[in-house]
């Protein structure tokens, strides 16, 4: 851009005047301008004589460029340069102008920085990106910068939330979605909201499992007296050991198919009591409802002889004679669901849609039957002692079952009068 003249417009035009005015005193033209300059303070005679050949042409007097033509002139090459200008900038950005969408802010920035030593600045590319719909002002061009060099505090915060949301992810079997990722950061004293949990995730690039199609592995044995259905799909059970729910499940591996049996106690969702063989015989069930019968007593929480029901399907393992007898001699009542309906075992099935879902789709393909055991083991661990259950208040099956027996054995206050 030019510099301006460092004389007002109104000295100009007096000092040409008056060289008008004292040209008849002095012998050449010369002479005045050099008198007029040195009264009126002007640098030198030179800059007046310009002064006065200029007032010549555009009084028409003399040939040449008026001022005005000067001005026009200076204004289209201006404006022929911005042209050309904002031809190379259209040419250089054509890569993202052919899309419909306008590009992110970041690649706008990038491309900005890249070519603003060679457009003359931020604002020239600016005005020409937004005036072919990639709008970007300059204002967000700097406060992107600013950014990058102090992060906002929402950006902070979200990159604190991201690590901790993907921790819980991965420490929990890369299984759990937006609602248990934001139940847990809540319950670890992270105060977040679950919508910025579901962003997040999303940026991320994590997702929750989804459970896939049941797989039918009970065979009925329509010969086998079966015991009557005493839950009817009644599956909430007022205390710990008051209603057992059995099944088991079959898992696909190099040296042929294992067999996993669960009993989970319908109080609070725990599993009991788990086996795993590579044949489903009746001993399969038999040892998880030991397992089951073992660790309650492990942990002095045995069941009430004959408060206690042992629900499943009618599969012939459930009807068999062994199992019958070995539920008699616990104190065990036996309970049997009807054929062919999934409602009557709803609860047990969720638990094997889980296992299968959080644990053997995940870790496919699986070798040999200790493989999927000691995995078992270490879910059914996860399961009880810190996966958070919706149906429960969120909280694990084992921390549940501790809040009821704290609550149940509270001293009681006498007030006396």
């Amino acid at each position: 851009m030019a510099r301006s003249s460092p004389y007002p417009l109104e000295l100009r035009r007096r000092a040409v005047r008056m060289v008008a005015e004292v040209r008849p005193d002095y012998d050449t033209e010369w002479a005045a301008m050099k008198a007029v300059a040195q009264k009126l303070g002007i640098g030198t005679t030179e800059t007046l004589r310009k002064w006065v050949r200029q007032d010549q042409i555009d009084a028409g007097t003399r040939p040449g460029t008026t001022t005005e033509e000067s001005v026009e002139l200076k204004r289209l090459k201006k404006e022929n340069a911005e042209l050309k200008r904002a031809n190379e900038i259209l040419k250089a950005a054509a890569f993202f102008l052919r899309g419909r969408a306008r590009p992110a802010t970041h690649a706008l920035v990038a491309f900005i920085d890249e070519h603003k030593g060679r457009f003359g600045g931020v604002e020239p590319i600016c005005r020409v990106l937004t005036d072919h719909d990639c709008k970007i002002a300059p204002s967000t061009y700097y406060a992107h910068h600013k950014r990058q060099v102090e992060p906002a505090a929402r950006t902070v915060r979200d990159r604190e939330l991201k690590t901790l949301i993907q921790d819980a992810y991965e420490t929990n079997y890369r299984v759990y979605g937006a609602r248990k990722i934001w139940r847990l950061l809540n319950r670890q004293g992270v105060a977040v909201a679950r919508c910025t949990v579901e962003r997040l995730m999303r940026e991320l690039g994590i997702t929750g499992a989804v459970r896939g199609k049941k797989v039918i592995t009970t065979i009925p044995d329509a010969s086998a007296e079966r015991a009557p259905d005493l839950v009817d799909r009644d599956f909430i059970a007022p205390a710990p050991n008051r209603c057992w729910v059995a099944d088991f499940t079959h898992v696909a591996t190099f040296a042929g198919v294992v067999y996993v049996a669960f009993v989970v106690d319908t109080f609070s969702r725990r599993i009991v009591g788990w086996s795993a063989a590579t044949s489903k015989e009746t001993r399969l069930v038999l040892d998880a409802l030991e397992m089951a019968l073992w660790q309650r007593d492990r942990d002095q929480l045995s069941h009430q002889p004959g408060g206690l029901i042992h629900h499943s399907d009618a599969g012939s393992q459930y009807t068999s004679f062994a199992l019958a007898e070995h539920l008699d001699r616990a104190g065990i009542a036996a309970s049997i669901g009807s054929v062919g309906d999934a409602y009557d075992t709803a609860l047990m099935e969720s638990t094997i849609g889980l296992f299968k879902t959080e644990l053997i789709k995940p870790g496919r393909p699986w070798k040999k039957l200790s493989e999927v055991e000691l995995a078992t083991a270490e879910w059914v661990d996860w399961y009880c002692h810190r996966r958070l259950h919706g149906e429960i208040g969120h909280i694990p099956p084992a921390e549940y079952e501790t809040n009821y027996y704290v609550e149940t054995t509270k001293p009681q206050v006498t007030v006396t009068t």
